[in-house]
């Protein structure tokens, strides 16, 4: 295939002609739907002059009209192809009326104009605009939009788009029209359409002034009684915006519509929200507590984009980083101001490590900030959104809550209904704080994950503590020398009982050398650092702490982040002992202090249960195997179980009396407290769970034919399904049975068969590709059944065979003509192949250039060809 084009940050320029206005009326008919789209267009003097010609993005579809400036144009007075509309000559302002025909139900991209069951509706960002008419589909052009929306009323009672709904009516033949307005200019990725027979859920929200703001949300009528959870989740957001950042929500309208097939989370279409409903609907019964959580920080953050994305936006799709970065820190704030501020940071964390830290160190390692891309879409990483959270963090860190503040408020009173860059919010940051911020931005340009190394040394005679810290990033293909990083350091000092002994003015530390040292005064002997609390940067640290300091530590950190992680290097160390002694075929047992600390921890009855559930899950193999430049799955597979089987059958006692405790919360409450104790409690089920038998196996059974609720039901599930084939199909089959109706709970059913660790997963996977609930269409089903058993299966993904390499190629190749966005992602699980075995490099490696000998969509073609390098 022909080698895509790559666009590069270098290259951005203006544009030339520019979109002031655009009507846009959609007459939706069976098969097909008439779009008309009237713009105001003018040239951009400082770019364009008489001779630019007006070169638009355009998808595959007809146009069957155009007219300028009231002129009728014939086909040869115009140029047209599957990605591009072109006008020769044009006056520097004037009118163009395009008249194409879009025929949604064909498109199976998700992208543009789209159906969902019986319903229509768009998905616009990053590129999907140009898939519903021609126009300049980039972030920098704003226009005011004007929406009408004409179809058949039977079908399609609910009519919506961005704005304020100004006009509706009846038509002839059982047609009816809305007219939509949106007073604020919008870039077009955020523009949105809904069309179908949808229930509403309604309420209204008193802003901060004493507007009076309606709130909607749709969803299909049999699940409009999921939606109280979101409603009131957004709620909490619009009140947190205004508390915490002194944001006021500026329409009169809210509505959120939940959509069945949706590529990624939820969009934040102005005014009117557009999610998966996975991210919507929810009850106790049929949703988990981390799906409740889930919820409300999708939600959260979908509302928070109001300002940081939609008010003011972004220059160009290389500053994606300066809306995502900072409306997941704004979630993740939001989320722990209402929750627990120590277990969300954790979630956090290990959600970066998994995914960010790997992401960093593969082949589509990338700076937040981009330099280059062949398609947009799969820059929308964990880069982009996670480490450019952190990225925010970093910046709140050094400048404090007040300064931050003072800087996003200057932020929004400068660039208010502006296309603005990362430099833009840096520098109102250092107006504001007086910090020079020059080093720092290096974090945006430069890609990798920094490598800090602490080293400690004690004068006794003089009672002074020396620390020093040394930085490195390795070398990638974006630059071959790294400069060193502008780092703060959260830190503390505790003395041998735990307690705090930080001097004061040194509770922040600032690294900017590739070598900084710092030097502590009367500092008794047993003197703990506490360094990077609260996970201050994203770096990778490497200690000199032994395994009984961390023991140490794991009890009195007053950090709790710290805590977690002192428990979880720990788990590490011994992960990694174990791993050492299958390979060279020794005997296998786990340290008696680890024992120790593990059951202090456990019985530690003042210690909020969530953190303790969090502190004391064992890493997941994915998590273990990016401690180890050549990976052997085998081993890292059969050390885990061996270390989570022995310590269950050490403490089993320990684990059933905490089992027992957690079991009086009330079934059905989301509080913190009844969330806490059925996460302490199943985890604890999890131990047990390993040590196998048929008592054992038993007591699970019966915990998941009796729970109550949807957390404990699928966590006794998931235990039942590393158990044995015949336990795993007896669960799965009364599973089904009772959830068969519920599309999302469906999806957890397909997901926790896909992640089973047994032996006949491929065949079992391999077998749900042609059941009747399944299909390729919906990327929730893929996620759930393909995506899940490709990346969080690791043990029968690299099977030694090369059957589950050459199983998930397959679905890469088929599901490129139908989802691409949904396959690139698919795409990614080949990313590490070269850190495997000679045999499993060679197995992934034809699997790879298999795909690349296909005719690919860009998507498919960057993630791949990038593996391949």
């Amino acid at each position: 295939m022909k080698t895509p084009k790559t666009i590069y940050l270098k290259d951005h320029r203006p544009a030339e002609l520019i979109v002031d206005k655009i009507d846009l009326t959609f007459e939706i008919d069976t098969g097909q739907t008439r779009v008309t789209s009237v713009m105001q267009i003018y040239k951009n003097k400082e770019v364009a002059d008489k001779l630019t010609p007006l070169v638009f993005d355009k998808g595959a579809f007809e146009i069957i009209s155009v007219v300028a400036d009231g002129m009728v144009l014939l086909p040869g007075e115009y140029q047209s192809g599957d990605d591009f509309f072109k006008l020769i000559k044009t006056p520097d302002r004037f009118r163009l009326e395009i008249v194409s025909i879009l025929k949604p139900k064909e498109n199976t991209s998700l992208e543009g104009l789209y159906m969902s069951g019986d319903t229509l509706c768009t998905q616009c960002e990053a590129q999907g605009f140009r898939k519903i008419t021609p126009f300049p589909d980039r972030p920098d052009v704003m226009a005011v939009y004007s929406c009408t929306i004409i179809a058949d009323k039977t079908l399609y009672p609910i009519l919506l788009s961005n704005g304020n709904l100004v006009k509706s009516g009846d038509l002839q033949n059982n047609r009816h029209y809305v007219r939509w307005e949106d007073p604020f200019k919008k870039p077009c990725y955020l523009f949105a359409l809904v069309a179908g027979d949808l229930s509403c859920m309604e309420d209204k929200f008193t802003t901060c002034s004493g507007k009076k703001v309606d709130l909607k949300i749709y969803s299909e009528q049999e699940n409009i009684d999921k939606c109280d959870h979101a409603m009131e989740s957004l709620k909490q957001a619009m009140k947190w915006d205004e508390d915490r950042f002194g944001l006021e929500y500026d329409l009169d309208l809210y509505q959120i519509v939940a959509m069945n097939d949706f590529n990624a989370g939820a969009m934040e279409n102005k005014g009117l929200n557009i999610f998966n409903s996975k991210y919507v609907l929810a009850n106790p019964k049929t949703a988990t507590d981390e799906d409740f959580m889930n919820i409300q920080g999708v939600i959260g953050h979908e509302y928070f984009h109001n300002w940081t994305g939609n008010r003011v936006t972004l220059k160009n799709w290389f500053q994606l980083s300066l809306k995502e970065g900072l409306t997941v820190f704004r979630d993740q704030e939001f989320s722990s101001d209402l929750n627990s501020r120590a277990v969300k940071r954790i979630a956090n964390v290990k959600n970066l490590r998994s995914f960010q830290f790997p992401e960093d160190a593969g082949p589509m390692a990338h700076p937040v900030r981009p330099e280059s891309y062949i398609k947009m879409d799969n820059f929308y990483t964990m880069t982009v959104y996670e480490k450019g959270a952190e990225l925010i963090r970093m910046i709140h860190h050094l400048l404090g809550e007040s300064d931050f503040r003072s800087g996003l408020d200057l932020y929004f009173n400068k660039f208010d209904g502006m296309a603005v860059t990362i430099e833009d919010f840096v520098s109102v940051m250092e107006k504001v704080s007086g910090t020079d911020l020059t080093q720092f931005k290096l974090w945006y340009s430069q890609s990798g994950t920094p490598e800090v190394t602490l080293k400690r040394s004690y004068d006794s005679e003089l009672q002074r503590l020396t620390l020093i810290f040394d930085q490195a990033t390795p070398p990638d293909r974006n630059q071959k020398k790294k400069e060193a990083l502008h780092i703060p350091v959260q830190f503390g000092l505790m003395d041998g009982k735990g307690k705090d002994i930080t001097p004061e003015g040194r509770s922040l530390l600032e690294l900017k050398s590739e070598k900084t040292t710092f030097v502590f005064e009367n500092i008794g002997p047993d003197t703990y650092p506490s360094v990077f609390r609260q996970f201050s940067a994203p770096v990778k640290l490497i200690t000199d702490f032994t395994d009984a300091e961390l023991a140490f530590l794991m009890a009195h950190e007053n950090d709790e982040f710290n805590r977690f992680d002192a428990a979880q290097t720990l788990f590490i160390n011994e992960i990694q002992t174990l791993v050492s002694k299958i390979q060279n075929k020794e005997s296998l047992g786990i340290s008696p202090g680890l024992v120790q600390a593990f059951k202090t921890a456990l019985m530690d009855s003042k210690t909020d249960r969530a953190f303790l559930a969090k502190a004391l899950s064992l890493p997941q193999e994915n998590e273990i195997k990016d401690y180890y430049e050549s990976i052997d799955v085998v081993a890292i597979h059969k050390a885990r179980s061996f270390l989570k089987k022995e310590l269950a059958r050490q403490l089993q006692d320990q684990f059933m009396e905490i089992i027992e405790l957690c079991s009086h919360a009330d079934h059905l409450s989301i509080s913190h407290s009844a969330m806490a104790d059925r996460s302490l409690k199943n985890l604890c089920l999890s131990y047990i769970g390993s040590i196998g038998g048929k008592q054992t196996t038993q007591f699970i059974y019966q915990k998941f034919k009796t729970a109550q609720n949807m957390t404990d039901e699928y966590a006794a599930l998931r235990i039942l399904s590393l158990v044995d084939e015949d336990v795993k199909l007896k669960g799965m089959d009364r599973f089904f049975q009772k959830w068969q109706q519920d599309k999302l709970v469906l999806d957890k059913w397909f997901a926790v068969q896909a992640a089973s660790s047994l032996s006949d997963t491929l065949a079992q996977v391999q077998s749900l590709l042609i059941h009747p609930e399944f299909t390729m269409a919906n990327p929730n089903k893929v996620r759930s059944l393909i995506y899940m058993f490709a990346m969080h299966n690791p043990i029968n993904f690299h099977r030694a065979d090369g059957k589950g390499y050459r199983f998930v190629a397959d679905q890469i190749i088929a599901l490129d003509s139908i989802n691409q966005q949904v396959a690139a992602r698919l795409s990614s699980c080949f990313n590490h192949w070269k850190k495997y075995d000679e045999s499993r490099k060679v197995l992934m490696k034809n699997e790879l250039e298999r795909i690349l000998s296909q005719t690919l969509s860009k998507n498919v073609y960057e993630i791949v060809s990038r593996a391949l390098e």
